[in-house]
């Protein structure tokens, strides 16, 4: 297994998991009680660590 997918925290799974389904990043920082801020924070370290951007950001909403 790709050791860069075994370690992954799984916080920013968690968040990463929310705001796929909700396609926004305030609607999973409501659902998992923490700020927008740290959402975006999670996601962005787990874009780093994968070398990939996860999702396309946009005013309003993901995709």
């Amino acid at each position: 297994m790709d050791t860069r997918l075994s370690t992954l925290p799984l916080n920013s799974l968690r968040a990463f998991e929310a705001a796929a389904r909700r396609l926004s990043f305030t609607e999973a920082s409501d659902e998992l009680a923490v700020t927008p801020a740290a959402i975006s924070h999670q996601i962005r370290g787990l874009e780093d660590r994968l070398g990939m951007r996860l999702f396309e950001r946009r005013t309003r909403a993901v995709a």
